[in-house]
């Protein structure tokens, strides 16, 4: 059914992707196909990491640490935009085109007032993908959950 998952990783919220990671494994180890966890980061130096360089070896331990536990193939995919909160959506789509994923499975917090204005970054992500996007919201009760 599908043959590869994109999923948008943010280290310095990785706690909170523990749901949708959970999700990407079961539905790569069911389907048998590998995961691209993909970040976005900036060239400076920043509090999880002081080059793209060192950011791109945490995604990949974070990205092997995942593959064992879930039993999939697994790769990493860091962009280096100047902006990476104004950039994201853009680089998650140039991402989904070259890693050639059918599905994209995301973290989603709940939504708040702030989306009926702007769109969260899944939203738009799944309002302009052509493949599946699969938003993963935090589980009710959770400290991602919103009231």
């Amino acid at each position: 059914m599908f043959k590869k998952i994109l999923v948008p990783v943010d280290l310095a919220h990785a706690e909170a992707l523990k749901r949708s990671c959970d999700v990407a494994g079961d539905l790569a180890r069911h389907y048998g196909i590998g995961v691209t966890y993909v970040a976005v980061t900036a060239p400076q130096p920043g509090r999880l990491a002081r080059s793209p360089e060192e950011y791109r070896k945490k995604l990949e331990a974070f990205a092997r640490a995942e593959a064992e536990t879930h039993g999939h193939l697994a790769d990493a995919r860091v962009i280096v935009c100047s902006d990476p909160a104004a950039e994201l959506d853009a680089a998650l789509m140039d991402a989904l085109k070259e890693v050639g994923a059918d599905l994209v499975v995301m973290a989603s917090h709940l939504p708040g007032v702030a989306e009926r204005i702007w769109p969260s970054h899944g939203g738009r992500l799944a309002g302009h993908a052509r493949v599946s996007v699969l938003l993963v919201r935090p589980e009710s009760g959770s400290a991602d959950s919103r009231s």
